[in-house]
């Protein structure tokens, strides 16, 4: 390899990245030098991540930056941040996280991290970087708040004092030394704010979270949503926001920089279009429809949701999300709708979900189709979803 120049490749680097739409860009040694396996398993031993299949082996890899590149001796950290979804939902329509406004941030943020690491190797005239975008164990934030991107906040996120804690984070690994910035000496100090922010008490208040409490969690798991969590779910649909709204540094950054949320024709995914990346996502995906999210089927799904980030999952765990949201929404106008999921939708994990809701809304229409249906239902859990709902209205009660 020739002679390089580490303080010019991290300037390029950081030039390129900004030119793509990053808010910040830092660096730090790829090595774990602050506990970040240690604090990996003291997470997993807790149970904070209990439905992700994390263990002590992933927690090795996430804090080895040399298991994405072998030799790695620099992590280049770079925020982008994302537009805010200021506004309120309307009734029969499910909340989303503020990410899902546009297309899966995993293609936009890949192809930036392609470029500026093509850049890298360019200079250096090999390949050294590889690059992570959620996508490979390792644990970004530990290394972008060890990089001084930002400082972990109550609520877990990373706060970067550029962008707040809407950002998406990515990483390009390199095998070439470059110059290391410093953290952040900052704290959220006495702020609380972000814990009662969150219905289902997920945070502590010391800079963990119970994951699997989590609305962002709970409406991406595969399997039903514990019955206790799902009143607290609301309407969100996919993925939360509310410990961030909360959090003073995004108020100040949603004032001090609208354009970043606000400004249609500023908005930071739409540089990457000589990567060939699609920008927003269709509108009614940050609004979306209760009822028609909970009759989608194949073909809707593939046109409105593929290629977003609340795609992922399937439609299965969109319908039942929606089923949920519906029946939090005590609207008997969602009767007729969930009913008739409860009746033909083919996956049982969206019929039980629907018998809650109906349940849940309790009106003698809901009850009706409860009783109805227990009577056909062959599925095991969908029978006991079924009973569950049912039970408060036996014998006379409510």
């Amino acid at each position: 390899m020739p002679p390089f120049d580490g303080a010019a490749i991290k300037r390029l680097a950081r030039d390129k990245a900004m030119q793509l739409g990053a808010s910040d860009v830092r660096v730090t040694p790829a090595f774990d030098g602050g506990g970040v396996q240690r604090d990996l398993n003291e997470s997993f031993a807790r149970g904070d991540l209990a439905t992700w299949p994390y263990d002590e082996a992933y927690a090795a890899k996430a804090a080895d930056p040399s298991s994405i590149l072998e030799g790695a001796r620099s992590v280049i950290c770079i925020a982008v941040p994302y537009a805010s979804n200021a506004a309120e939902p309307l009734p029969q329509q499910g909340r989303v996280s503020n990410y899902v406004g546009s297309a899966d941030y995993h293609s936009r943020v890949k192809h930036l991290l392609l470029e500026v690491a093509g850049q890298i190797d360019a200079a250096a005239g090999s390949s050294v970087t590889a690059i992570a975008c959620d996508t490979k164990p390792i644990a970004e934030r530990a290394f972008a708040a060890r990089a001084g991107l930002g400082w972990i906040g109550k609520h877990t996120n990373l706060i970067s004092p550029v962008s707040g804690s809407f950002v998406f984070l990515g990483e390009i690994v390199t095998n070439l030394e470059l110059p290391p910035d410093e953290p952040l000496r900052k704290t959220c100090g006495k702020c609380t704010r972000c814990i009662p922010a969150c219905p289902t008490g997920a945070l502590r208040g010391d800079y963990t979270i119970d994951a699997t409490r989590c609305i962002a969690d709970l409406t991406q798991r595969t399997d039903a949503i514990p019955r206790a969590m799902r009143p607290l779910i609301g309407t969100w649909v996919w993925g939360c926001d509310l410990c961030q709204l909360a959090c003073p540094p995004n108020l100040s950054v949603m004032v001090s920089q609208p354009a970043l949320s606000r400004v249609e024709g500023n908005h930071p995914e739409q540089r990457f279009t000589g990567a060939h990346v699609e920008g927003r996502a269709p509108k009614e995906t940050s609004t979306p429809e209760l009822v028609e999210l909970l009759q989608l089927r194949s073909s809707g799904f593939k046109r409105k949701y593929a290629r977003t980030a609340m795609g992922w999952r399937g439609g299965a765990v969109l319908r039942r999300n929606a089923a949920v949201a519906l029946g939090n929404s005590l609207d008997r106008a969602a009767v007729p709708p969930l009913t008739e999921a409860l009746r033909d939708d083919p996956h049982p994990l969206v019929r039980g979900h629907s018998a809650w809701a109906l349940g849940r809304i309790g009106s003698p229409q809901a009850v009706s189709a409860l009783k109805r249906r227990l009577t056909i239902e062959r599925d095991r859990d969908v029978r006991a979803e079924i009973d569950a709902a049912l039970e408060p209205y036996a014998a006379g009660r409510r």
